[in-house]
């Protein structure tokens, strides 16, 4: 059996071909990743309820400390990353990351259950008091050990799951992109299991039951994913890419402010120098001042791979900060479309559907899309276009970003409707009443931001994974989780500005007071539709003039 280059198994001999990767390996990343899923959002979703009735904390605080808790885990994916592709695989970075979550969740199950580690019930002669001192270290130490773990296991697993396929063949690039369509599928169908039946757990059976079945998710999973080792192959690690990327800066420009040797001429003698194939290329120019002969330090010299790596990278940023005004939206979902739901009849039959279960929708319609689009819509798009990839990941992301638009306008409309119906009803001032129209209209926009999410967010792993450098694809596929985080902050930061220059007139705030029926709810959201559009037009300017690096994502 002949190796495959720069690869090794779990024992850290070289990989086979025909005994390690491919399908079977990537098949217990796919099963692991519903477990992890399961383990991260069975708490998450419903931490406010936690924060707020167990904690004593005050709605905005609880909101506030949930928000954190998600960032930073999302945030943290850039670190699982970054010790992926730098110092480990992505193998050891996930084994370490769950037992990290693991210890996390011991921590938190075990204060759910000992009534002594949680603050005191509320009793109504008295002030409910808030958690602190040592229980609230306890509570987030347990708390931020499950968002290092989280971090950990995002910024390695996805890569994980998708070097195990050969990219040199057209099969092996078609099974991976199989791989992140059935990716984003497994994380959707964890998401589902937590916000339904482990929520149920956690409000009627206790949250220690909850946490109890977090913590048991995660500890399956490390045997499931320890029994793929011997199918796995793992990319060996080659060093820091933030260095590679911050020599070449540095370089490029030193160079441009004291090198004598400035012309053309010398770069391209200096590539011949570094027995680089090929000369730089011409995008970026001003990288190429980092590998001029006679470098300022020996340590700042570059190769041109180096050079060529970085332009790439960089080239990637746009489309990755226009993909956050998606996520800007899809944080909604989880804020001002539930409290809509909570005004209207949220009866089907003789079901009552709690408005919290609502972020369900979007979960269903990707775990009902991907199928659909992995096995019928892009073998169709491939016969018909005569390419191998049908859908090219730009083209992939840029649907996605229509569908948010499409959205956010459907979201607008539907908000005039709910409005007018509480206008004829008579209930505009009172919102302690069911408005007679069925929160069914909501599940509209839930549709169609839950299509974008699944469009763009598994054509971002693709994309990032496929294009980025051998050598920073862990790292760069961990962006797709950052702008997941970046695009929460960004939404609440629009909030606060529309509710401040809107206070600043003679008119209340958009989007403040008790009632929802006197929000401006509407505009809110034509703003976000306005948004949106510029976002894709800024879209538009970079994807036409990127060019792909990796073979097959290309018309042939």
């Amino acid at each position: 059996m002949t190796r495959w280059e720069g690869y090794v198994n779990w024992r850290n001999k070289p990989a086979l071909r025909g005994r390690h990767g491919g399908m079977l390996a990537a098949s217990f990343v796919l099963v692991v990743e519903i477990l992890e899923n399961l383990a991260f959002l069975a708490n998450a979703s419903n931490l406010v309820r936690y924060l707020s009735q167990y904690m004593h904390m005050s709605p905005s605080k609880s909101a506030n400390n949930v928000t954190n808790f998600m960032g930073t885990a999302f945030l943290l994916a850039l670190l699982g990353g970054f010790l992926s592709d730098a110092f480990f695989t992505t193998y050891h970075i996930y084994l370490i990351s769950a037992v990290i979550e693991f210890l996390g969740l011991i921590v938190l199950t075990v204060q759910a259950c000992v009534p002594s580690l949680k603050p005191p019930p509320c009793d109504p002669a008295t002030l409910c008091h808030e958690v602190n001192g040592g229980k609230a270290a306890m509570l987030f130490a347990g708390l931020y050990l499950v968002a290092l773990g989280v971090g950990g296991i995002k910024g390695s697993l996805p890569p994980h799951g998708a070097e195990q396929f050969d990219e040199n063949t057209p099969s092996g690039r078609r099974q991976r992109s199989t791989f992140f369509n059935y990716f984003v599928f497994c994380l959707s169908s964890g998401a589902l299991i937590a916000c339904t039946v482990v929520v149920w757990v956690e409000d009627n059976k206790g949250w220690q039951w909850g946490f109890g079945i977090s913590t048991v998710s995660i500890f399956v999973s490390i045997p499931v994913f320890l029994a793929g080792s011997a199918t796995y192959r793992n990319k060996i690690p080659s060093g820091s890419p933030l260095a590679t990327i911050l020599k070449v800066l540095v370089a490029a420009s030193l160079n441009s402010c004291f090198s004598r040797n400035s012309s053309s001429v010398v770069v391209k003698e200096a590539a011949k120098e570094n027995k680089e194939t090929e000369a730089p290329t011409n995008t970026i120019k001003f990288l190429n001042r980092a590998i001029e002969n006679n470098p300022m330090c020996s340590a700042i010299e570059c190769t041109v791979e180096q050079v060529e790596d970085v332009k790439i990278v960089l080239k990637g940023l746009p489309i990755f900060a226009c993909t956050i005004m998606l996520n800007c939206c899809l944080a909604q979902l989880s804020t001002f479309s539930v409290e809509q739901a909570a005004t209207m009849n949220t009866k089907v039959g003789s079901l009552n559907v709690p408005p919290a279960s609502l972020p369900v929708f979007p979960v269903l319609f990707i775990i009902i899309l991907a199928p659909i689009y992995d096995h019928f819509i892009i073998p169709f798009v491939r016969k018909v276009a005569k390419t191998e990839m049908g859908i090219t990941h730009l083209q992939r992301i840029g649907f996605g970003l229509v569908l948010s638009i499409v959205a956010m306008a459907v979201a607008a409309v539907v908000e005039i409707k709910r409005k007018r119906v509480a206008t004829h009803s008579g209930l505009l001032d009172d919102a302690t009443k069911p408005l007679p129209v069925t929160f069914l209209w909501i599940a509209l926009q839930y549709l169609f931001l839950g299509s974008a999410d699944f469009f763009t967010f598994a054509g971002m792993l693709e994309f990032f994974f496929t294009e980025t450098p051998i050598r920073m694809r862990s790292l760069a596929t961990s962006l797709s989780w950052v702008s997941l985080a970046m695009g929460y902050c960004l939404s609440s930061v629009i909030v606060s500005i529309v509710n401040s220059v809107t206070g600043n007139t003679s008119h209340r705030p958009w989007l403040s007071g008790t009632n929802l029926n006197h929000y401006h709810l509407e505009r809110f959201y034509w703003l976000m539709c306005v948004l949106s559009v510029l976002n894709f037009i800024h879209y538009l300017f970079w994807a036409i003039r990127y060019k792909y690096r990796g073979t097959g994502t290309t018309t042939e």
